[in-house]
């Protein structure tokens, strides 16, 4: 049994059904009952039955829910251990980072933080903002770099990115269709969004798909569990003329001329990334990371004080 089968295993008990539990912890409601039939078969008993109040726990269900919640206490007391035998500046400093982080925004702040902070070494890892949610819960992460910003009193959160996507077109329809100040968004009714998984940021699928919707769009099916909106991805779906993707400007992917990069008229849609870490966190390390991330975003210089997670 993983951690993270024990986790959903828990939620979906606390919170009496799959839905909720999906909310709380991030993730599709389609992925966590994966994980806990996954789970079921694993133990070879049945451990949760549906009724009219919703989800509750079989009598090994109820065994296992002290077990579980027993073995992550321990699990997240000997993280705080070993956080004690680090310091709260030395170790490791682990960073989550998304797809299409803007260019130049990490690489300032490392540099701060590598002069204030020598003995720090840095593990980043490439995670959708679920992931990234789940690992930070799990005590796997220190720092993430999220698409939308977590509720509650868990995580604080600093907004560093916010960006102006606009579409990327092959080159003819893009020509077809802009004007003086780019492409309206109501004009790409006839296409289909290459959208990413929406188990990979829920909050923020949510919100991008009602504006896209709002403008008379037709979305089309769900892009597939797992799979990657990766650069490649995008160019060679856009290639065909039939659909559209969203991009930044200054994206770093080189285009090929066949394909077009134009704005949106009137910016409808706007990406934002927090920088989201522990409340509790006291690593003065992640202070300093934090603070130079946040003036290498607004372009400010670097101060002579330091910061410290705990002073908000």
């Amino acid at each position: 049994m993983e951690l993270r089968e024990l986790r959903a295993f828990v939620a979906v008990v606390e919170e009496g059904g799959l839905s909720a539990a999906a909310r709380r912890l991030h993730v599709s409601q389609p992925a966590l009952s994966q994980t806990v039939s996954g789970l079921e078969r694993q133990v070879g008993v049945r451990l949760l039955v549906r009724g009219s109040t919703g989800v509750h726990a079989t009598e090994a269900g109820t065994a296992l829910l002290g077990e579980a919640r027993a073995v992550l206490a321990r699990h997240d007391q000997a993280l705080r251990v070993m956080a004690g035998y680090a310091g709260p500046g030395s170790g490791a400093l682990r960073i989550g980072i998304p797809l299409e982080l803007p260019a130049g925004l990490l690489d300032p702040a490392l540099a701060e933080l590598a002069v204030a902070h020598p003995d720090t070494r840095v593990q980043v890892r490439h995670l959708s903002t679920a992931e990234q949610l789940e690992a930070l819960r799990a005590g796997e992460l220190d720092v993430g770099l999220l698409r939308e910003r977590p509720s509650g009193p868990e995580f604080d959160a600093l907004l560093v990115v916010r960006e102006k996507l606009g579409v990327l077109l092959a080159a003819e329809q893009a020509a077809e269709l802009a004007g003086p100040d780019g492409i309206a968004l109501d004009a790409l009714g006839a296409l289909q969004w290459v959208g990413f998984p929406r188990s990979d940021s829920p909050a923020w699928y949510d919100a991008l798909t009602a504006i896209l919707r709002g403008h008379g769009l037709d979305l089309g099916p769900e892009a597939p569990q797992g799979q990657a909106l990766i650069a490649d991805v995008k160019l060679a779906a856009v290639v065909s003329g039939r659909t559209f993707a969203l991009a930044p400007p200054g994206w770093q992917q080189l285009l090929p001329d066949h394909v077009t990069w134009s704005p949106l008229v009137g910016h409808p849609l706007v990406r934002r990334t927090w920088a989201v870490w522990p409340a509790d966190s006291r690593r003065r390390d992640l202070g300093r990371f934090i603070a130079a991330l946040d003036r290498s975003a607004a372009g400010r210089p670097r101060p002579r004080t330091e910061w410290a997670p705990g002073g908000r």
